[in-house]
């Protein structure tokens, strides 16, 4: 199918791909750690051993779709400039005005390059810590402890984080429509990524 002149292509398969394999395995966790952790939802769904091993290999699956990624030159470029802010982004983040066009935004503005991070770190956090707890005989008991700790808080900020993910996205059917079929006008890339779009033939 052609796609019309004013769409923009904004991310390839791979970028897209990466995005829900490790979306839907961070919703995976999220529902799994709610059953295990509320006990009127333990109690509803039963099969306390099948939720927990469910759990647990979704959060050790979770790090493949983002190495497996790395195979694409865009993935990897993305990965670029998610990893780097520049003086724009810090006057996006100042600024009352950032959603007009008044400060320039590359393909992705600070919010989401900080969105990036926190994500990322919350996941090597979360891999890390869980796997002390689960792997028992590989560290004592203090360890564990923390562990424990630190899962469960950085679990709650994470989740917390990935809601306010879903509703931003939800509320810009553009941004979703970029994030699912690939594209997006240019009227919209003109108006939130501006030097993004002019860096583009």
């Amino acid at each position: 199918m052609t796609r019309p002149a004013e769409d923009a292509h904004r991310f390839g398969r791979v970028e897209r791909y990466v995005h829900w394999a490790v979306g839907l395995l961070v919703i995976v966790c999220m529902v799994t750690a709610a059953i295990l952790y509320i006990g009127s939802l333990a109690v509803l769904i039963g099969n306390r051993p099948v939720v927990e091993f469910v759990h647990v290999w979704s959060g050790f699956l979770l790090p493949i779709p983002l190495v497996l990624g790395a195979v694409s030159k865009g993935y990897r470029l993305d990965l670029e400039r998610l990893n780097r802010f520049v003086a724009d982004d810090w006057k996006w983040l100042r600024s009352k005005a950032r959603r007009i066009g008044a400060i320039g935004v590359g393909k992705f503005n600070a919010g989401q390059k900080l969105n990036a991070a926190l994500s990322g770190g919350s996941i090597l956090v979360l891999l890390l810590t869980g796997a002390v707890m689960y792997f028992q005989n590989w560290s004592p008991l203090n360890w564990r402890i923390g562990a424990t700790f630190v899962h469960d808080w950085f679990a709650l900020g994470f989740g917390l984080l990935v809601i306010g993910h879903i509703t931003y996205a939800w509320k810009d059917t553009e941004a979703m429509r970029g994030m699912t079929e690939g594209v997006v006008t240019r009227e919209w890339a003109r108006r939130e990524h501006p030097e993004w779009l002019d860096e583009r033939p």
